[in-house]
């Protein structure tokens, strides 16, 4: 049987997030239980600069980095000195997500079992002052020179971790390595095979607690990667705790892109309201145009707060949009302002009740702006990629909202647009989901069939 080996890594970096920062050096020592037998190390050239907080810590400068080789470059490299091995490292979870991310940006797929030196030194060494590099060396006599460099720092590792093997009569590493196996990660409830049968492929996926009801609804555009990066990550507030323990089950549903993914997760979410998501909760039009008619006959447009579930003509998010909207379409009318109501407050003219227009006419220009106003929002269609070849996908938009959505096989020309229309499901339209839809039709013009207005 092979003796297992580990990769000790360390690294230097831009700054504290590997979604947002570089490594700037990277070391890594093999180890194999016994003794290192192999080492490597160099710069890295991220791409972007060096902040001065970081040089003054490090002392790798801009020019230092300047020629050294971009992480692409290095990371077969890098690949093939982890692959196989525990990665171990001071602060294991930093340097594992950066190495892991710069290593999919390079579109290379790596996990691997982790080996935390910090937390080995805690339950090995209990009742030292500090477990910080510096200070665990400083305690255990480990010669630690070009500190803050990633071979110097890689290279007292490696020696704190050959003490640790030494010192370790209870088999707290041998623990400490299973307890990272990737089943180990799940929450405590769920069963392994509903992770595994999950797809890399955009769709949606909801999380299940034990009654079998919808805890939560998301979307991703690879189900298995968003899915496992809810359970991965050291926080431990109550809040993630209780969610985590709250998942019984994962089902999920394939989508051939991902603003179909959007605009399903929003649906569902609207229709089950699962209690752990937040955020589309608390995004809903907060403002709408209102028509109605007064005691006197006179009809009113207005532009105000919405309150729940309350039907209006069109909605906006900031009370801004829609006065700018009904002054609009007052001037191109000639509607009397002192009929349009903005905002809660009063109408600038609505004291005067004087020389008041004829109210036949009156409500005709207000029928007549309403109809231009929602027949000349526009109709399209998005075309796109299906789940298959024989198939494409569709999101309709029907006079300026979302009309529904589907996949239509190849049979059905993109040409005849009622028979499109027909095999689409129907969805609820949401200021949200026309912001979507919006803003993907800005950026993929090639994908956008414009309609004339269905009646």
């Amino acid at each position: 049987m092979k003796k297992q080996e580990y990769a000790i890594v360390d690294i230097e970096t831009t700054g504290g997030n590997a979604t947002h920062s570089r490594i700037t050096e990277i070391a890594i020592i093999i180890h194999d239980g016994e003794k290192v037998i192999d080492r490597w190390e160099s710069l890295v050239n991220p791409e972007k600069e060096i902040p001065p907080a970081i040089f003054a810590l490090t002392g790798i400068t801009n020019e230092m980095v300047a020629k050294a080789p971009v992480f692409d470059f290095i990371s077969n490299k890098v690949l093939d000195m982890l692959t196989d091995r525990v990665f171990v490292a001071h602060n294991v979870n930093f340097d594992y997500s950066f190495v892991r991310h710069e290593l999919e940006k390079s579109g290379l797929k790596w996990t691997a079992k982790k080996l935390c030196t910090v937390r080995a030194s805690r339950k090995i060494r209990p009742g030292l002052l500090s477990y910080s590099l510096g200070r665990l060396c400083d305690s255990l006599d480990i010669n630690l020179d070009n500190r803050h460099r990633a071979g110097g720092d890689a290279d007292a590792t490696a020696i704190l971790f050959s003490r640790l093997l030494e010192w370790d009569t209870e088999g707290e590493i041998s623990k400490m390595i299973k307890k990272t196996a990737p089943d180990q990660r799940l929450p405590p409830n769920l069963p392994p095979e509903d992770f595994e049968q999950l797809p890399e492929k955009p769709g949606i996926y909801y999380f299940y607690n034990k009654l079998r009801k919808v805890v939560y609804v998301g979307k991703a555009v690879n189900l298995k990667k968003r899915v496992a990066s809810h359970f991965t990550g050291h926080k431990i507030t109550p809040q993630r705790q209780n969610f985590l323990r709250d998942i019984h089950a994962i089902s999920f549903e394939i989508c051939a892109t991902e603003l179909i993914a959007l605009l399903l997760e929003a649906s569902e979410i609207k229709k089950l309201w699962p209690i752990h998501n937040k955020a589309l909760k608390r995004f809903e039009a907060k403002y709408g145009l209102l028509e109605y008619e007064a005691r006197n006959g006179y009809r009113y447009l207005a532009v105000g707060k919405l309150s729940k579930n309350q039907n209006c003509l069109e909605t906006f998010n900031s009370l801004h949009d829609g006065i700018t909207k009904l002054r609009e379409l007052a001037e191109k009318f000639e509607i009397d302002h002192r009929f349009c109501k903005y905002g809660m407050g009063e109408s600038p003219f609505a004291t005067s009740t004087t020389d008041l227009p004829e109210m036949t006419q009156h409500n005709q220009k207000i029928t007549e702006a309403l109809d231009f106003y929602l027949n000349n929002r526009a109709t399209f269609a998005l075309i796109d990629k299906g789940r298959t070849e024989e198939e494409y996908s569709c999101v309709w938009v029907e006079k300026g909202h979302f009309y529904g959505m589907g996949y239509l096989t190849n049979d059905i020309p993109i040409t005849e647009a009622d028979e499109m229309k027909e095999q689409l499901t129907r969805y609820p339209s949401s200021y949200y989901t026309v912001q979507v839809i919006a803003a993907f039709a800005q950026k993929y013009p090639s994908k956008l069939l414009v309609l004339q207005n269905q009646d």
